[in-house]
């Protein structure tokens, strides 16, 4: 016998309690890259304002952004509190960035590598254990 694909599924695949499901590609309209801003995974993010009425086409991710990030926060910590990709969350800070709602503090580069003595401790201490 042939399937009928217009009969009702066999499986739900989302519970009603699951709520809407939405893509990230949606809550970014489609970018893959910051408006504004180079957000690496161990940059901190806090927020300087609150949203307000004005600040129209925010969506409720970029809300959660400036919530959680009343208290300092990394893009990676972000990524893994929200349960979204981390390239769309780099999309989200950007826009909060370019609307100054969130300033970005990227860590200072290392400007000389460790020496030897600092991996010889570390091996060193792996040893003892």
């Amino acid at each position: 016998m042939e399937p009928n694909y217009f009969d009702e599924p066999d499986e739900v695949w989302v519970d009603g309690d699951a709520g809407p499901v939405v893509r990230p590609y949606a809550m970014t309209r489609g970018r893959t890259q910051p408006t504004s801003g180079n957000f690496d995974l161990i940059t901190i993010v806090v927020t300087i304002r609150a949203v307000s009425p004005g600040d129209v086409g925010l969506g409720p991710e970029h809300e959660a952004i400036v919530q959680l990030c009343q208290q300092p926060f990394s893009v990676a910590e972000l990524s893994a509190t929200l349960n979204l990709p981390l390239g769309t969350v780099r999309v989200l800070l950007g826009d909060l960035l370019s609307r100054v709602l969130i300033v970005a503090n990227n860590p200072d580069p290392v400007t000389e590598p460790p020496g030897d003595d600092l991996f010889e401790a570390v091996i060193n201490g792996i040893r003892r254990l």
